[in-house]
Formats: structure tokens, sequence, C-alpha cells
């Protein structure tokens, strides 16, 4: 008869930098408990989609937080590469005015096809150029 010794597994690397990474965020930006998406969960999604529909759904999201000016500062400032940020789509660290859907624009534009237009404060206007 053998005994078999269990032993509790030392939290990976992985671990230990995503839980770093999240203090570092909550004491570094600090606005990050106020945001409207801190509190969505599994919709986090829709901020990194490539999908129109889920694109507007996270601007809508977006457009009521108290603390869209930071997040929008805190994106331009880190060239964020992607997702909305702010009220903004970003692809390639700048900011998208226009995004469409692949292969050749329909002649009449589709209505879910519209992005809400979420307005830049005027005081990051500055770091958009």
């Amino acid at each position: 008869m053998s005994t078999t010794l269990i032993t509790a597994h030392p939290p990976s690397a992985l671990s230990m930098l995503l839980v770093d990474n999240v203090d570092r965020q909550r004491t570094e930006q600090p606005w990050r408990v106020d945001a409207a998406c801190a509190d969505i969960g599994a919709a986090a999604e829709l901020f990194f989609s490539d999908e129109l529909t889920d694109i507007a759904a996270a601007k809508r999201i977006c457009a009521d937080c108290p603390v869209i000016a930071p997040c929008l500062e805190a994106a331009l400032t880190n060239a964020e590469p992607c997702g909305v940020w702010g009220g903004q789509l970003f692809e390639n660290g700048k900011i998208q005015t226009v995004k469409r859907r692949r292969g050749r624009p329909p002649k009449v534009p589709r209505p879910e096809d519209q992005l809400p237009d979420v307005p830049i404060p005027e005081h990051l206007q500055r770091l958009i150029a």
C-alpha cells in the first residue's frame, strides 16, 4: 500500500502576472473601478469584437460611462492596439472613425451598420493628431 502526498501547486507565473497587472491598474488608474464596463463580466468581448453590432453596443455602454474621458486619455497615451476605449474604436493604436463590413458596401446603408457617434472631449482632441 502506498501513500500519496497531495501538495498545493504554487501559483503559475502567468497567474501572478495577471494579479499583479490588475493590482497595478487599480493603483495607477483608479477610475477603472467606476467604469461602466467594469461590471459587465461576460460581455467584455463586445469591446474587442470585429462585428459592427458588438462595436455599436460597446460604444453605447461607453456613451453613458462616468469615466469616459480618463479611459480615452489612457487609451491614447498607451496607444491601445484595438478595441473600444472611451467610446472610440481603436485599430493599430489609432482611433478609427469609420468601420464597415467586409466586402462590397451596400448601395443603401444598413441601419445596423451605423455606429453611434460618441464625442471626444475637447481637452483630449490634441492627443489625436
